[in-house]
């Protein structure tokens, strides 16, 4: 009994020294841990953010967006879709919940990360007022040191509401009221259910879960705040089954005066970059803006609704405007480049000159239109283009293949969802569709020899000191190769000079475009213009951001107005010219040969300048077979007929081809005839039995390339009458043109 006595001692005071010992390093660790009231209640902290040129941007103060509200003032839908969703258990504990803590512990073990959290609503507000966003044990130490601070110098209300006034909702919006207002156009004290939910779920990630951006999974996210208010039971079944069922609610506003978009997704980004607003705002936020070229795009008056990106070949954003806040939107004709003809010309299914044929067509149902209600027989890919001709780029898309769209699709970052992959594709035809700012991000690759870069706001941030701690990613993501960037490069370029995006032809500089129109029976809705240089692309939307039908379209007002984008981007420099011939070859085909059978076949080398044409395809695209229509050249059968006492020999039209024609008689073989082509041949022989054969050639200055002898039928003639036997009726149509 002694020695159990003994050892249960011993283990007590090690387990003492153990919690000594811990709880020393704690005190040590978190020494320096002071509660800042004045923190917790300051909304007019300010984060620096400058434009391009390091000049400050003085709109871009957090405090213009940071509004405060009572909690008092709050209905109780919208202070229990915070405590279901964010701490359920706010009211009764002490500034931790250890049960949670001790399952996110096991839980990050598991995984070796920080992939789950355990922070009640109290942890929450110190993090965000006083600590960084670092995932260290340190600061976990110091969260949980002054959060216990907090807890005993403030009532669980106080500490609810100073944490609803701090707290980040997105689009720059910091606290419920300003929250309120920019998502439904309200006042925090009057959302309803379904809006409260709405914005509780923006908490986890604002930029992820955006109604604008992301609707489906913001509806997602705002229908799992509810289900957790009804477990809470805070509300019945009832509540919860109309709530779940209604659309969302929120606003699209306006993008407001001078920066102020810009200036949002500026914080959304640096929201993203999982450093933490309270953690840098002693620093500097250097952003890609051109000032100048920020007010003239904001200054721009539209009859619709507009969004506006101008970006450099980094993806740096110059300048930004959108009054339907970044919402994705059908991407209509602006996709065919993308998904449909570069895939086909990566996969050598095509070239710029490949002809293809606009007919009617039936996929199972599925007859597409051109938009002049017009079908235009065989159209080069390049016409296609130019003319945003629908059928041939939806039988373009059939041939490439549904599974080879989507895997290139995957490669610029988008995830088709199963119901997407259909041959609408081809005309834009997408679930959730994209924001301008991701069409301008995959139109980059064009500009960057086949590979994309990621549109960002902010090029770096610094510190008071001057140290840089943060420099924009520059990483290029491949998608195909440089040749059939060229290509493209090529086909947008002449779709300036002669196809929908005439309207910007008047430059003295060299810009790709592509157009796109889409809207329902009852007019246009949206209307794109994806221009740029060498050096810069500027990307436009016009249209309504509530479907309402208008007269817009993409060649028309969409370019006019990315017109007036380019001259004051331009106004004092020209741009480089495109790259339009890395990984490409010019080769010589047979004119003939494309124009009289849409057939692709390289010339003969001696064939006549007159006979070829050039195109240019891929370097290791070129065409093997090869014409020998000028190195073995070949004929029909020539008419032959006999007129009183001459025989007539009819040959066959031909710019470049000489005849010999041989009469053979009585065993006797005899040139008659040995010259360019002349309608008629005739001869006058004598009595007795005669084959006439005619031999084609063509020469090319140096050599005489002969080509198959055509024998024609034979005939016996006998003193000026008709023949014994009658000469055979070989009409025109029968004989060829070459």
């Amino acid at each position: 009994m002694r020695k159990l006595v003994k050892v249960t001692l011993i283990l007590l005071a090690l387990v003492a020294i153990a919690f000594a010992a811990g709880y020393a390093v704690y005190a040590f660790i978190t020494k320096d841990a002071k509660l800042d009231e004045s923190k917790l209640t300051d909304y007019g902290r300010c984060i620096t953010v400058c434009d391009a040129d390091g000049r400050e941007l003085t709109s871009a103060s957090l405090s213009a967006r940071r509004k405060s509200v009572k909690l008092a003032d709050l209905n109780s839908d919208t202070v229990h879709a915070f405590i279901a969703s964010e701490d359920r258990t706010f009211y009764k504990h002490h500034g931790l919940n250890y049960a949670r803590m001790v399952k996110a512990l096991a839980t990050n073990l598991t995984s070796r990360s920080f992939k789950q959290g355990a922070s009640t609503i109290s942890q929450q507000l110190i993090k965000n007022t006083h600590l960084s966003g670092d995932k260290t044990i340190k600061r976990k130490l110091n969260e949980i040191k002054l959060t216990g601070k907090l807890e005993k110098r403030y009532s669980k209300d106080e500490i609810l509401e100073m944490y609803l006034n701090t707290i980040y909702f997105g689009h720059n919006c910091y606290g419920l009221e300003s929250a309120a207002e920019f998502y439904f156009g309200t006042t925090a004290d009057k959302l309803t259910l379904e809006q409260s939910a709405t914005v509780v779920g923006l908490l986890s990630s604002p930029n992820n879960y955006s109604p604008f951006k992301n609707p489906e999974k913001c509806l997602q996210k705002r229908n799992t705040v509810l289900k957790c208010m009804k477990e809470c039971g805070y509300i019945d079944e009832e509540s919860y089954s109309q709530a779940v069922k209604s659309p969302l609610s929120a606003v699209q506003s306006a993008a407001g005066d001078g920066m102020t978009a810009y200036l949002s997704c500026v914080f959304d980004e640096l929201d993203g970059l999982d450093i933490g607003l309270y953690d840098v705002k002693d620093i500097k936020v250097v952003t890609y803006a051109d000032e100048e070229l920020q007010k003239s795009v904001d200054g721009l008056e539209t009859e619709y609704d507009a969004a506006i990106i101008v970006t450099d070949k980094s993806g740096g954003v110059r300048a930004y405007r959108s009054d339907i806040n970044g919402a994705r939107r059908q991407p209509g004709s602006t996709i065919k480049p993308l998904l449909v003809y570069s895939p086909a010309i990566e996969e050598k299914l095509v070239c710029p000159a490949t002809k293809i044929l606009d007919e009617k067509v039936d996929y199972n149902g599925y007859s597409p239109e051109n938009h002049d209600k017009k079908y235009h027989g065989y159209v080069t890919v390049t016409e296609s283009v130019i003319k945003s001709y629908n059928v041939p780029a939806i039988k373009t898309l059939n041939a490439l293949t549904l599974k080879k769209a989507a895997a290139y699709a995957k490669k610029f970052g988008i995830d088709l969802e199963d119901e997407e992959k259909n041959l609408s594709l081809a005309l834009g035809g997408m679930k959730y569709g994209l924001s301008l700012s991701e069409i301008c991000e995959k139109y980059r690759a064009f500009m960057n020899g086949g590979a994309y870069t990621n549109t960002k706001f902010i090029k770096e941030i610094k510190l008071k000191s001057g140290k840089t701690v943060y420099r924009a990613d520059e990483q290029k993501r491949k998608v195909f190769s440089a040749g059939s960037a060229s290509l493209i490069n090529d086909i947008l370029c002449e779709t300036v000079k002669s196809g929908t995006a005439k309207k910007l032809g008047s430059f003295p500089f060299e810009i790709a475009a592509k157009t796109g129109t889409c809207g329902n029976e009852n007019g246009n809705t949206d209307g794109y213009c994806i221009a740029y240089t060498a050096s810069d692309i500027v990307g436009v939307w016009l249209g309504s951001g509530k479907n309402n039908p208008t007269d817009v379209t993409g060649g028309g007002d969409c370019c006019r107005t990315a017109g007036t984008i380019l001259k004051k981007i331009y106004d004092a420099a020209t741009p480089p010219p495109l790259e339009k011939n890395e990984g490409t070859s010019i080769i010589n085909i047979d004119k003939g040969e494309f124009n009289g059978n849409n057939k692709i076949m390289l010339a003969d080398d001696c064939s006549p300048r007159l006979a070829t044409m050039q195109i240019k395809v891929l370097k290791d695209a070129v065409p093997c077979e090869k014409s020998s229509k000028f190195t073995s050249p070949s004929i029909k059968t020539p008419q032959i007929n006999v007129n009183k006492n001459n025989i007539c020999i009819v040959l066959c039209y031909t710019d470049y081809y000489a005849y010999l024609v041989y009469r053979e008689e009585n065993g006797e073989k005899k040139l008659i005839y040995d010259g360019s082509w002349t309608e008629k041949i005739t001869d006058e022989p004598d009595d007795g039995y005669i084959v006439y054969s005619v031999t084609p050639y063509y020469f090319d200055g140096k050599t005489k390339h002969f080509g198959k002898t055509v024998v024609l039928p034979p005939i016996t003639f006998s003193g000026g009458s008709s023949p014994q036997r009658d000469a055979p009726n070989i009409t025109k149509k029968d004989w060829t043109t070459e």
